[in-house]
């Protein structure tokens, strides 16, 4: 039961505390004086929940800190919860055990992922968690009656849940995580599961009919394969007869290959030969030409170099007299006869000598110049004709050293290498290079090599006479047929045997597969029949468990509704298809819900939730709140609901200890059986609360 509520900057409380003890409860005050924020102060307590937009806001504003701490026991032990939340709205928490008026800490905080939870801890406590206790515990303003006038079917999930209906469906849910995670790891250690038996079971038999043709046409290849070999093995008996014939074709080919070679080398080098002779014969040819005025030239250029040297002696001479006579000029200037008297003596001289007279010595000089101009002239020319003769000479000399180096000393060794080219001309004019003949090769013989080679070929065509090549390559070209067909017989045979030996593999594989599946379908199909029969909301025991559930609502409901002094002695929950029904009794008679009075269905409705709270066990913490129950109901109603639950308590009822009611009708609890009252007043303060 609650014991007590403190709560500081808690919403619109500043400070508030409230004890409770056994009994009718009630808050009192108009709306908003804060009477409700003691609900959100029990749950925040407890669960860390409430019914308000965000948990920052329970702070009152202004404030840097709140916390809301409750004090209840459950039997002998006692509690004590608190919550704190500061302006960050971070929150924390601490759950104590008063052992001997000392206070034990149990548990803190909300760090689950370390396996601490303070409201883990209070819900294993008093066997509720926080949307459990609103359905037991909190009826929320103008639900009261909802019980039984809201839609049957809603009726019917508010019991599902006082029951644990919805943790059957979060079992049903997890099992079918279950068996779904069971049959992943099915497929993930043999790549399928218990839904593939069928297909794998038609792979299966589709594998079996390929093994039945594949091993047929296995045979019906190896057996074609087997007469291949034999045609094969013949045709190269064959060949291995002709084959050395065939080389020596080849031999053949290769030896008037040879030969061809030869003769083009062999006449290419006496063409060579009489091309050499032929220039040796022209360059000694026009060498002893040359020779034939060897003589002559030698006694011309003597002749040339006596006329040389002679006109050199007169030009020298004539240059001498050219020089006395200029001497004689320039004594003559100074010899000029003055005034007839000698420059000298000064005598009287009739005449000069000639020999120092002016003209006379200019007419000797003009003569010895022309004479001295024709010798220049005459140097120049045999000069240029000596170097003829010298030119000539060399050329006489360079024939010498050609008709040397070849050995040629006269027209007797000159007629000799003519009938030298005249022989080697004779021996290849006629010479052909095309051997590729099968007749007589006889022609193509110019020297012994040539002959030898020509030898050993005929021989080997005599050898070869009978080979036909063309049967031969068409032999060859059947045995690579035989051969390639063989071939692709062997990959035939071979990919056969892989897909034969991979399908039985298949096959042994997919059987041992599928005889686990087997196993694994039985034991899915165990797995499926306990959530379809167990854990499914409609199945058998969630049928049995909720109508266990109506029948005990309903014995309790009945026990409540005999205290309550009304002519309903009996209330019947029926589970139907997709709702549940209420039936009232007034002894045998049935009743109507709509012929009710509105005390009587107050009557009904808290017999309804006092049930209910029964079966939530809620003997761990045995309250009930109610949040404005009056509200839509006549003044006789609300005087109803105080002494319903007036009686309730006066009756004993053993499965609730504490009534709590929030109420701003405070009039209708005049005269009657409270055992206290708060009354709520807001103030610029805050909210205030006073006994009455």
């Amino acid at each position: 039961m609650l014991q007590s509520v403190e709560i500081e900057n808690f919403l619109s409380h500043e400070h508030t505390k409230l004890d409770f003890e056994n009994g009718v409860t009630v808050f009192v005050g108009p709306n908003g004086a804060g009477k409700s924020s003691v609900i959100d102060a029990i749950t925040f307590a407890l669960f860390g929940e409430h019914i308000r937009k965000s948990t920052k806001g329970l702070l009152r504003r202004g404030s840097s800190q709140a916390y809301s701490k409750i004090g209840f026991s459950i039997g002998t032990r006692q509690f004590e919860a608190i919550r704190k939340i500061d302006s960050k709205g971070t929150v924390s928490a601490q759950l104590y055990e008063k052992i001997n008026s000392e206070l034990v800490p149990l548990a803190a905080g909300e760090r689950k992922q370390f396996g601490e939870s303070m409201t883990q801890t209070i819900e294993s406590l008093i066997g509720l968690d926080f949307e459990k206790l609103k359905v037991a515990s909190i009826v929320q303003q103008g639900e009261l009656q909802s019980i039984i006038e809201a839609d049957p079917k809603k009726f019917k999930e508010l019991v599902n849940a006082i029951i644990g209906i919805d943790k059957l469906d979060v079992a049903y849910e997890t099992m079918k995580k279950s068996i779904d995670s069971f049959r992943a790891s099915v497929r993930t250690r043999l790549d399928y599961d218990d839904t593939s038996i069928e297909a794998l079971q038609i792979k299966t038999d589709s594998l079996q009919k390929e093994i039945a043709t594949l091993e047929p046409q296995k045979k019906t290849l190896e057996e074609e394969k087997a007469r291949k070999e034999q045609e094969f093995v013949a045709l190269q008996g064959k060949i291995e007869g002709e084959a050395p014939k065939e080389l020596k074709i080849k031999e053949i080919e290769k030896r008037k290959e040879e030969l061809a070679r030869y003769l083009r080398n062999t006449v290419t080098s006496i063409k060579n030969q009489i091309a050499e002779k032929e220039r040796r014969f022209a360059e000694c040819s026009s060498s002893i030409t040359v020779l034939a005025s060897k003589l002559q030239l030698e006694s011309d250029n003597i002749q040339a170099q006596q006329d040389l040297d002679k006109i050199r002696i007169e030009s020298k001479d004539v240059s001498n007299k050219i020089a006395k006579i200029k001497g004689q000029q320039e004594i003559a200037d100074k010899l000029q006869l003055v005034d007839g008297k000698c420059p000298v003596c000064d005598s009287k001289v009739d005449q000069i000598n000639p020999l120092f007279e002016q003209e006379h010595l200019r007419k000797e000089l003009d003569t010895l110049t022309k004479q001295l101009e024709v010798l220049a002239k005459e140097e120049v020319s045999i000069h240029t004709k000596k170097k003829e003769i010298d030119l000539k000479l060399h050329q006489i000399v360079k024939a010498e050293g050609v008709l040397s180096s070849n050995s040629i000393k006269s027209q007797e060794d000159l007629a000799r290498l003519k009938e030298e080219i005249s022989s080697l001309q004779s021996s290849v004019r006629e010479v052909s290079f095309d051997v590729s003949t099968t007749g007589n090769m006889t022609q193509f013989a110019i020297d012994e090599n040539s002959t030898n080679a020509i030898k050993t070929i005929s021989s080997l065509m005599e050898e070869t006479r009978d080979f036909d090549a063309i049967k031969f390559r068409e032999l060859k070209a059947r045995l690579e047929q035989q051969r390639t067909l063989i071939s692709n017989l062997d990959q035939e045979i071979g990919a056969t045997t892989t897909r034969l030996k991979l399908r039985r593999e298949e096959v042994e594989k997919i059987s041992t597969v599928l005889e686990e599946l087997q196993h694994v379908r039985r034991y899915v199909s165990t797995l499926e029949t306990i959530r379809s029969q167990i854990y499914n909301r409609d199945g058998p025991v969630a049928t049995s468990l909720r109508s266990w559930a109506l029948g005990t609502i309903s014995q309790k409901a009945s026990e409540y509704l005999t205290t309550f002094n009304v002519k309903i002695q009996r209330i019947i929950l029926e589970d139907k298809a997709r709702d549940i029904g209420i039936t009232c009794y007034a002894g045998n008679s049935m009743l109507d819900l709509e012929s009710l009075s509105g005390g009587e269905k107050v009557s009904v409705a808290l017999a309804l939730r006092l049930g209910m709270a029964h079966l939530m066990g809620s003997s761990h913490l045995n309250f009930i709140i109610l949040d404005e129950p009056t509200t839509h109901l006549d003044h006789e109603r609300r005087k109803s609901l105080v002494n319903v639950l007036s009686q309730a308590f006066e009756s004993n009822i053993d499965a609730i200890s504490q009534f709590i009611i929030i109420t701003h009708d405070s009039e209708i609890f005049e005269n009657s059986n409270i055992d206290a009252i708060y009354d709520f007043r807001s103030t610029p303060e805050g909210t205030q609360v006073v006994p009455i």
